[in-house]
């Protein structure tokens, strides 16, 4: 499913275009030519969004090499009672999500959701299985100015304490018929809390993707 507007695939198509034609390009013509392209994505977005075409234009400048999805990791932690493990982030106004993030360089994507779920939890965890790899826009998230693909991960307490993080403002366990309805959208979708549930209960169940 997906639920971006038309003109926000064709720039981030176009800045990605961009973005791997400065990473190789020799001629210095063809160079001005993708610089001219980056602009033109900048100024498309900022049509549509309001923000100035120039803070746009920094954002894409800070993308260098051949252009690939962000990594975000999430982890899906349960308690014996099985019970979901959710966190208010404050970088998205306290709504609640599962605990994660992007993907640190030198960690694997499973070393990188245990260290999200310490710092934003205060819990250590064991990752039990990888549940599912998700694109972001497939999933009818909020839309992103970069492609992401989403890992979320089943994992189990081995240790630690609940405690808030800098990024946190609550620790919450719920239950998968208690849910709660603020959200943060871009971070994590109903149906795919519901889905590690199911991941919890069947471990055998194959990784969801797409």
């Amino acid at each position: 499913m997906t639920t971006e507007p038309d003109w926000l695939t064709w720039t981030r198509e176009l800045q990605a275009i961009a973005q791997t034609g400065l990473a190789f390009v020799r001629d210095p013509y063809d160079r001005e030519r993708y610089e001219v392209l980056r602009a033109l994505a900048s100024r498309i977005m900022a049509a549509h969004t309001g923000v100035s075409a120039e803070r746009i234009e920094d954002l894409f400048k800070g993308e260098t090499g051949y252009a690939t999805p962000k990594v975000d990791v999430r982890g899906a932690v349960f308690d014996c009672r099985d019970r979901l493990l959710m966190v208010r982030e404050l970088a998205d106004g306290g709504r609640w999500t599962l605990p994660g993030g992007w993907a640190d360089v030198n960690l694997t994507a499973a070393e990188n959701v245990v260290k999200e779920v310490r710092e934003e939890s205060g819990l250590e965890v064991r990752v039990r299985k990888l549940a599912a790899v998700w694109d972001r826009t497939r999933q009818g998230h909020s839309p992103g100015v970069f492609s992401c693909c989403k890992l979320f991960y089943v994992c189990e307490i081995v240790g630690g304490a609940a405690a808030t993080g800098l990024e946190t403002s609550e620790i919450g366990w719920f239950a998968e018929g208690e849910l709660p309805n603020d959200l943060s959208l871009g971070r994590v979708l109903p149906h795919q809390l519901h889905r590690m549930f199911a991941h919890a209960h069947n471990a055998a169940l194959p990784t969801d993707f797409d």
